[in-house]
């Protein structure tokens, strides 16, 4: 395994404590990336890359009507996607081989001070996955930190966005496939790999998944990106994806999931609330099961941006985050195509929190709501 650190410039050497507020904390902007041609979405001038990125500019519009978006376009691009997003986006010209931002991008918190720092990890493409070309994206953070105005923390481990979730309470969620994958970390234990994580997040305790779903362990899958079957509210409870259909692999594999969420307890020593998320109906799409979720949202200022199929379990997946986040609407968008391309719309969005203390034009500070 190769795990290439960033180079455009050095890592920060700064020891202050920092901690990634949740998602739902205020936010400064969204950052995304336009889908560059490559071997998932196709080439220049295809079919597939313009489905991929109608499906993510339909994202970016979305979160633009709540907050600002800044989105990072490969030079060759930059002309395209100021066409799709320009009155609507910031575009910045940077080097891409990829689109997850979730996963290639900086991670931010605040500085002991309450400013805003990004923590940038090591990238290597999923576990240094033969279809993952990630030179460029390796580089990503490096470059995100000057126009996000941001000092750069480095960080000597293989991970990825999507690949852990915090509470803003203490408590991190993780998934050992991805953080102790012998092809991401095969040199650290995971009493080093959390530690690590604790730093950078300001969390203090993990609660460990042993796996992620099914389709997330086939050829182009990530290995289990907690992500896409769990995560944490405001009010502390869990969301988790639930496959009631025996027929789907995932069935048992969700089971397994509520089963470690009932042992487990957050960083005050809580039982953890579960609120279970029944996954859409449809079972196969395009012959092969679905990896479709809810879970998969973004949660953005005064709005939940939530992955819509066309399914009969939309409108009731959108009711239940309603619930969830009681002071924001929840925007369905159709995701169909980002799930075909591998990820949703948590893994191609990523938040820029507000520093800690900074108000607003409308009067309501960055402190955790919830």
């Amino acid at each position: 395994m190769t795990s290439t650190a960033p180079s455009s410039s050095s890592p920060s050497s700064t020891a202050a404590v920092t901690v990634m507020p949740p998602e739902w904390a205020p936010h400064d902007r969204t950052w995304m990336a336009f889908p560059p041609a490559n071997e998932t979405f196709g080439p220049q001038g295809s079919e597939s890359l313009a489905r991929a990125r109608r499906a993510w500019s339909r994202v970016a519009r979305t979160i633009a009507a709540a907050e600002p978006v800044a989105v990072l376009a490969d030079p060759a691009d930059v002309d395209a996607a100021r066409r799709a997003l320009g009155e609507v986006a910031e575009i910045l010209p940077v080097s891409l081989d990829d689109a997850w931002m979730r996963d290639i991008g900086l991670t931010f918190v605040h500085t002991a001070a309450g400013d805003v720092a990004g923590v940038d990890w090591l990238f290597n493409g999923w576990g240094d996955q033969p279809w993952a070309p990630h030179e460029r994206d390796a580089q990503v953070g490096a470059a995100m930190a000057g126009p996000a105005g941001v000092e750069r923390i480095g960080s000597r481990l293989v991970n990825e966005g999507g690949a852990f979730h915090v509470d803003g309470r203490g408590t991190v969620l993780l998934t050992r496939t991805v953080q102790c994958d012998p092809d991401r970390n095969p040199d650290l234990t995971a009493e080093q790999i959390e530690q690590e994580i604790h730093a950078r997040l300001g969390t203090r305790h993990a609660v460990w998944f042993p796996r992620g779903l099914t389709r997330d362990y086939e050829e182009f899958g990530t290995r289990g990106h907690v992500d896409m079957f769990a995560c944490f509210t405001p009010s502390g409870a869990v969301l988790l994806h639930r496959q009631d259909d025996p027929a789907h692999p995932d069935h048992e594999v969700t089971r397994q999931m509520r089963e470690v969420l009932e042992a487990a307890a957050d960083a005050a020593g809580r039982p953890l609330r579960i609120i279970d998320v029944p996954a859409p109906r449809t079972l196969r799409d395009e012959g092969e099961f679905v990896d479709w979720t809810y879970i998969n949202h973004y949660v953005a200022d005064g709005v939940v941006v939530l992955c819509g199929y066309d399914d009969p379990h939309d409108e009731q997946a959108a009711a239940i985050l309603a619930e969830a986040y009681p002071d924001r609407r929840v925007e369905l968008v159709d995701a169909r195509d980002i799930l075909r391309f591998g990820g949703g719309i948590h893994c191609i969005t990523q938040q820029q929190p507000r520093a800690r203390g900074a108000e607003r034009a409308d009067g309501a500070d960055s402190e955790v709501r919830g």
